[in-house]
């Protein structure tokens, strides 16, 4: 698969994944939600200053810390997806690695710079957001806060049942986490490798190889008998 290719697929992911940001920024107030289908497909704005899906990691330079180790792991993502097609991988894990790559990169953007180039929004003055406020942005370089918005609570208004361990009696719902494109992209990629990658890390080579030696032995049996 060539590089041209990769390169497509991850300024695609990112730029679905800035636009819908961009459009929830400066659309939406901090803790405004919409439904979109049904009651289990809605838009739901947070920002989260931590990691992938909402953790954290602690305090502002846990923060800085976060976004410095996402600044690092994009860097050296780029040489490493270059070595795998040098090393001519397969088209899955290659695929698998594109999206990996550009989820990380699109919150290490978020992180970087919307503190810097949007208003703060607040879910009490209920304020949408404006881009290069003249007053200046919400936080500095490196703090800006990840926006999401994907929100799939499929089975609302649960209960556990009363013998459930820990947790019984206690409402429930699932989907809860609130996520973005980006962590989509990350994860997709991560399971499809996980569930298939005794198949996706195998390399071109080694599938010419593979097929040659079955030509092989399927012509040696032609000829003896």
């Amino acid at each position: 698969m060539k590089g041209k290719h990769l390169i497509f697929l991850i300024l695609l992911i990112l730029a679905a994944d800035q636009a819908l940001k961009f459009y929830i920024k400066l659309n939406y107030y901090a803790g405004e939600e919409h439904v979109i289908i049904g009651n289990w497909f809605r838009l739901h704005f947070v920002e989260n200053e931590g990691m992938a899906w909402g953790w954290k990691f602690g305090g502002d330079w846990g923060k800085i810390a976060l976004t410095l180790f996402r600044l690092v792991a994009v860097i050296w993502g780029s040489f490493l997806i270059r070595d795998f097609i040098s090393k001519k991988y397969s088209r899955g894990f290659l695929v698998c690695a594109s999206l990996i790559y550009a989820g990380a990169l699109g919150n290490l953007i978020d992180s970087l710079f919307y503190g810097v180039i949007f208003e703060q929004s607040s879910p009490i003055t209920q304020n949408v957001a404006r881009l290069f406020p003249p007053e200046g942005g919400y936080a500095s370089l490196l703090h800006g806060k990840v926006v999401d918005m994907l929100y799939f609570p499929l089975i609302t208004n649960a209960h556990f049942p009363s013998w459930f361990p820990v947790w019984g009696g206690e409402e429930f719902e699932f989907f809860r986490p609130v996520f973005n494109l980006a962590d989509a992209s990350i994860s997709v990629g991560v399971i499809v490798l996980l569930l298939f990658q005794n198949k996706l890390m195998k390399r071109e080579e080694e599938k010419m190889v593979n097929t040659i030696e079955t030509s092989t032995e399927v012509s040696d049996k032609n000829q003896v008998m």
